[in-house]
């Protein structure tokens, strides 16, 4: 702890940025490594989640990353539930170039009001593919229409939102109680954002079967900036996963997934997330490269268009490939933007491990 003058006390905390893997003594061949992981009753080819977020996530998208072998999850308060026909929408967005001009018309666009019979619609689609995916909405809507989510045959249903407790206390409206609602629930619940071991524990005791820890996404500096909030990643995710080890022991076995959730730029970042104890990682910035990315280049989250109050950056990257080259290669691009799945696999093989689980006790060293 470090004295911040006489009255406040403060730890301090660390980025992935500010950590890297150590080797082992031995490495391994790369054909050994496995990186399947299981989260639920689902059993998964690689531990990357895409971000449900619009500008990375359709429902084609989402389909083709099954397809891959990962887990997709579509933002059920989002443009394809607001609109029958996106194509207008996202062509018009990415002709704006102007920050200003695209947070105002971001924020009209979101205006227009989710149609729950698009959300039938698109959960159809993806299910009638036969891949796993799951659906996202916020804490203040998932009452409304989780019963849809439901009957549209979901695998997981994600509660997503910048910070999320485990109650939400309100002297105004009826509170969300998430340990009752998911207790209520034929699905498994993602839930997130968190950043620290009580939250976590807390989410975790009320039965959640994932932990999304960070901010999300591009929002995590806006989110400092505008409210002061941020803890950083590689502090975050050692702490929740600190949390899972004794929630297991606490609920006799009950294992809890943690998702990294932020500031995952490339494979790098995923892999040193995994080291600090995460189970898997959920990606938005480089899927926003693809070449089927819906955004057109441009990358956005809810943060971006909330009505009130944007603490969200709509940010613009090149692309540089085909979802699957991005995912699985093969890579042109000597950056980390490509082949994720085979670089975090190159990972295990260079520092001596065979799978996740056992990579999550590699040794860190601050840099």
């Amino acid at each position: 702890m470090y004295d911040i003058g006489r009255g406040k006390r403060a730890e301090k905390a660390y980025g992935l940025d500010d950590v890297a893997i150590v080797p082992t003594k031995r490495t391994r061949d790369i054909d050994d490594v496995d990186l399947t992981w299981k989260i639920d009753a689902v059993s998964l080819s690689f531990p990357l989640i895409a971000a449900p977020m619009d500008s990375v996530m359709s429902p084609a998208t989402v389909i083709e990353v099954g397809k891959l072998g990962g887990l997709g999850v579509l933002n059920l308060e989002g443009l394809w539930t607001r609109y029958e026909d996106t194509a207008p929408v996202f062509e018009e967005l990415a002709g704006i170039s102007d920050p200003l001009a695209a947070t105002r018309r971001l924020q009209q666009v979101y205006a227009r009001p989710i149609q729950p019979e698009l959300i039938d619609a698109r959960l159809h689609e993806i299910r009638a593919a036969g891949v796993p995916f799951a659906a996202s909405l916020s804490p203040k809507n998932v009452r409304e229409h989780a019963e849809r989510v439901v009957r549209g045959g979901v695998d997981f249903l994600v509660i997503r939102g910048t910070t999320v407790s485990a109650q939400h206390v309100s002297s105004t409206a009826n509170s969300l109680d998430l340990k009752q609602f998911i207790r209520t629930q034929d699905i498994p619940v993602i839930v997130g954002g968190c950043a620290n071991y009580h939250t976590a524990l807390h989410l975790m005791r009320a039965g959640a079967a994932g932990i999304l820890v960070g901010f999300g996404g591009g929002a995590r500096r806006a989110i400092r900036n505008v409210l002061g909030i941020e803890v950083p990643m590689a502090t975050a995710v050692s702490d929740a996963a600190a949390a899972r080890g004794d929630y297991l022991d606490e609920s006799g076995g009950r294992y809890v997934a943690v998702i990294a959730d932020g500031s995952i730029g490339g494979s790098g970042d995923i892999a040193k997330a995994l080291a600090c104890g995460a189970d898997a990682a959920m990606v938005g910035v480089p899927f926003a490269r693809a070449v089927e990315a819906p955004g057109r280049g441009y990358h956005w989250g809810p943060e971006a268009w909330h009505p009130q109050l944007s603490r969200g950056l709509r940010a613009h990257f090149d692309t540089i490939g085909t979802l699957e080259e991005i995912l699985v290669g093969p890579s042109s691009i000597a950056d980390g933007s490509m082949n994720l799945v085979g670089a975090l696999r190159r990972t295990l093989a260079s520092t001596g491990y065979t799978d996740v689980k056992s990579f999550q006790k590699a040794e860190l060293i601050l840099v």
